[in-house]
């Protein structure tokens, strides 16, 4: 038995007997220790290596690791990438791929297997990236994520255009040098690589990124995006045909176009934007119109609509002027109104002056049949002087019927008592009469500072239009009366009427009231 400083090695016995007796005398091990043994001869004699295969059973698992199998015609070996290396790989592993796998032999003591320990992974050959992409393609294909009916149509002139590309390359600047040339918009740049470990995650996230912009945001959202590359190998270019950045390019609410590479590179992210543009200065180009012919044709749209114009103004004043020379002179038309207009004056004068003469008699036989104040007066004063006379009388009467009726003093003080009640009773009642009286009366409202005016005759005047100026006029006052003369009275006569007055117009200050002498 040899042994080493990280190993042990168990040598072959010679004896073809398995003499029994020499048993005794080899060493014990456990299987940890045979596990260990082994582990360490794998770890010593290989080291690192590179192993070609092709990926079987592929399983990320839900700690992070990468567990899966690597086999050829001849042997099949595991293979394990742990978590921090997992997320430093190139390409998603899948089933069927060919492979290249650098690491480590180690072995898993609880199984007794031996696996490689696994830290980068490429592609076996183009070959096999052709096939992995075109297996790749016929899949999506399947789930219809290059449908036609996803694609949407570009905007005809954005306002914000969102980028995603290197920020170091030549391809932002020779889009912002076509844009600048076309029609200059407001341009977003997502810086992100474009190559290598990490740069699928990035454009997806990327792409999902300018989706959740909110569209009146602080930061406003594009409504186009490109995604942009300059050429390169194949395998440059393979980040773009990762399933996380096709399916994040297919489901992009916004407008997108994808240039990538050169004319004739073409990726599964080609198939799933919107628009593929050959080359990143092309994609600048389908973005915009070109500022200066549209200000070309702007203006010769104008020109036309000008033209358009005046030709149709031409023809409509053609048709007017036509028209125009088939009817009759305007005058005709007014002198047929003025006529009608006369006719109806009159009828309204005389209609005027009916109805105002009916207003008049219908006052004057109002105003006769409504009684005076005064006799209104004097009749309730002959009735109360007459009731009067008549309570007196009936009280004697039955006061000396009383007395020829009663005898005692004790008789005659209550009929005393009854009558000066009686008597006092209708004194009450005469004084509120008499103060009813005296609130109906004229005289009453004379006390308020208001006149009575009465002519010649002692008939009271009503309206100023009825008086005759130079006549003679009674002034009643609260407390007398005055005689004065009216002098530049106005008043609406028949005359006036007959003349075709209809409009009152308003008395002066000194006219309307006149002045006393």
């Amino acid at each position: 038995m040899t042994t080493d400083e990280t190993y042990t090695v168990i040598p072959n016995q010679s004896d073809p007997m398995g003499s029994k007796g020499l048993d005794h005398n080899l060493n014990e091990f456990s299987v940890g220790e045979i596990a260990k043994a082994i582990k360490q001869t794998l770890e010593g004699a290989f080291g690192r290596v590179r192993v070609r295969g092709e990926v079987s059973r592929p399983n990320y698992h839900g700690s992070g690791h990468l567990y899966f199998t690597l086999k050829d015609e001849d042997a099949v070996i595991d293979g394990v990438c742990w978590k921090n290396s997992v997320a430093k790989l190139a390409l998603k592993i899948e089933e069927g791929m060919d492979v290249i796998c650098s690491g480590r032999i180690s072995s898993y003591s609880r199984s007794s297997r031996y696996q490689i320990v696994i830290d980068s992974v490429e592609l076996a050959g183009e070959g096999a990236l052709l096939k992995l992409l075109e297996d790749r393609r016929k899949k999506l294909t399947l789930e219809g994520v290059f449908e036609p009916e996803r694609k949407k149509s570009l905007p005809f002139l954005p306002n914000v255009i969102g980028v995603i590309t290197s920020p170091t390359g030549a391809v932002i600047r020779d889009i912002m040098h076509r844009l600048t040339d076309r029609f200059p918009r407001r341009v977003i740049l997502w810086p992100v690589i474009v190559q290598g470990e990490g740069a699928s995650d990035q454009i997806a996230a990327a792409i999902k990124g300018f989706n959740t912009w909110k569209i009146e945001g602080d930061m406003p959202r594009p409504d186009l995006l490109i995604v942009a590359r300059g050429g390169g190998s194949l395998e440059d270019l393979w980040a773009f045909n990762e399933e996380s950045v096709v399916r994040a390019a297919a489901e992009s609410q916004i407008p997108l176009i994808s240039a990538i590479g050169h004319e004739t590179d073409t990726t599964l992210i080609d198939f799933a934007s919107d628009v593929r543009a050959p080359t990143p200065t092309a994609a600048a180009e389908m973005s915009v119109p070109v500022r200066a012919e549209l200000e070309s044709r702007i203006l010769q749209v104008q020109l036309r609509l000008i033209s358009g114009f005046e030709r149709n103004i031409e023809g409509l004043k053609f048709k007017l002027e036509a028209l125009a020379r088939g009817l009759p002179k305007p005058e005709y038309f007014l002198e047929e109104a003025s006529q009608r207009l006369d006719r109806e004056t009159d009828h309204f004068q005389v209609s005027l002056i009916n109805h105002f003469s009916n207003c008049v008699q219908l006052i004057n036989s109002l105003n006769s049949r409504l009684r005076r104040p005064k006799d209104i007066m004097m009749a309730a004063r002959e009735r109360f002087e007459n009731n009067h006379e008549r309570l007196n009388l009936a009280t004697k009467m039955r006061l000396d019927q009383s007395i020829h009726r009663l005898d005692g003093s004790d008789l005659n003080n209550r009929l005393s008592n009854s009558i000066a009640n009686i008597i006092k009773e209708n004194v009450e009642r005469l004084s509120s009469q008499s103060q009813l009286l005296e609130s109906l009366s004229y005289r009453s409202v004379l006390g308020r500072g208001f006149t009575l005016i009465r002519d010649n005759i002692g008939k009271p005047i009503i309206r100023a239009r009825n008086t005759i100026p130079g006549a003679s006029i009674q002034i009643e006052f609260s407390d007398g009366k005055k005689n004065a003369v009216l002098e530049g009275e106005r008043q609406l006569t028949s005359e006036r009427i007959k003349k075709g007055s209809s409009k009152k117009s308003d008395p002066t200050p000194e006219d309307s009231q006149g002045s006393l002498l």
